[in-house]
């Protein structure tokens, strides 16, 4: 299937009347997810937001349930959003971050009626890179610029139109019911000349990665690689993968309701115990514990790493800490077993 650009606002404003329909949104110098109410708004051209996707299906903060107690009783209220959404322009990697935390809110254990039922009700429309960034590495984490983990449909640019890859059968329904039409010959090989030509610049060799991080809790070398680092939480903020939250009851007399928030391993009060012990004292065990979550933990638990290489946590931090020679450190190391 093939679809002209100039076509594509007509179609987002098909699905809005349909959809929430979020997409990237230009704001000064950045772009962010953002709800759209014409398909003109959308910014096409756009990379990487600066937020990931991942905020449309775990909010920043979010209401969990709320509170009443008078004479009559009481009265509660748990709110889950069933709004059918779409959300266009979302990057490979953004879109297989979703599956990443999948096993996190959907699990033998834990199943999130909140972050599942967004999940359940959305349509994931990818535009592929034909440009990765300097700062891009997906492709040495099991992704790639065209990667369709995740999505219903893939669109990648041939230049004055997007030639369309069904994924899904969500996908396939949206495509039919917007009349694409079927792609000839030398629209489908101008895009695979297009895939062919997307060179991720940038090959982290995580090798033997895991086996090291098996062994290496007392290793010397996180005495190093963490001395940059302010503890600032920047880069897990803005990680897509990223999913660390408190959750707080806030109440006033008879009302009240319970909130979750975003959090991040990098503050000291994140594993502060009540009794005023804190397992993480210094921004040494903090700093471990991200790496370790990312490359080890994740992938003892779910076979999966925490990692998509979108590069946002090395474009973003305020003292240019590069997780890939942070690796490419641990990597070359000598682990040390002893405590």
């Amino acid at each position: 299937m093939i679809v002209s650009k100039k076509d594509i606002p007509n179609f987002l404003d098909k699905l809005i009347s349909e959809y929430q329909v979020f997409a990237p949104v230009k704001e000064e110098t950045y772009t962010l997810f953002k709800q759209i109410c014409s398909g003109a708004d959308a910014a096409l051209d756009a990379g990487n937001t600066k937020l990931p996707a991942k905020e449309i299906f775990f909010p920043q903060s979010e209401k969990l349930f709320s509170y009443n107690v008078s004479e009559e009783g009481a009265r509660l209220e748990a709110p889950v959003d069933d709004q059918k959404k779409v959300i266009f322009g979302v990057r490979p990697c953004d879109a297989k971050s979703l599956t990443l935390l999948d096993n996190v809110f959907n699990n033998d254990k834990y199943q999130d009626p909140y972050y599942l039922t967004r999940r359940n009700n959305t349509i994931m429309i990818g535009i592929g890179c034909n440009s990765p960034a300097s700062t891009c590495f997906c492709t040495s984490v099991n992704g790639g610029p065209f990667d369709t983990k995740g999505l219903d449909l893939l669109l990648v640019d041939t230049g004055d139109a997007y030639v369309v890859e069904v994924v899904s059968d969500k996908g396939r329904e949206i495509a039919e019911k917007a009349g694409f039409a079927a792609a000839a010959d030398a629209n489908k090989d101008a895009a695979a000349k297009v895939k062919q030509d997307a060179v991720v610049t940038c090959q982290v060799n995580i090798d033997g990665l895991k086996a090291k991080l098996d062994v290496n809790f007392y290793d010397s070398i996180w005495e190093k690689i963490h001395e940059k680092c302010l503890g600032c939480g920047a880069c897990t903020y803005l990680c897509p993968t990223c999913h660390c939250f408190d959750i707080v009851d806030e109440a006033t007399d008879c009302n009240g309701c319970r909130v979750r928030n975003w959090d991040s391993c990098a503050f000291p009060l994140f594993t502060l115990h009540g009794s005023g012990h804190n397992p993480r004292t210094s921004n040494k065990e903090r700093y471990r514990n991200r790496i370790m979550h990312k490359f080890k933990y994740f992938v003892d638990n779910f076979n999966e790493i925490a990692c998509v290489g979108c590069g946002r946590c090395i474009k973003n931090c305020p003292v240019n800490m590069d997780i890939r020679v942070v690796l490419e450190d641990i990597r070359g190391s000598e682990a040390r077993l002893d405590s």
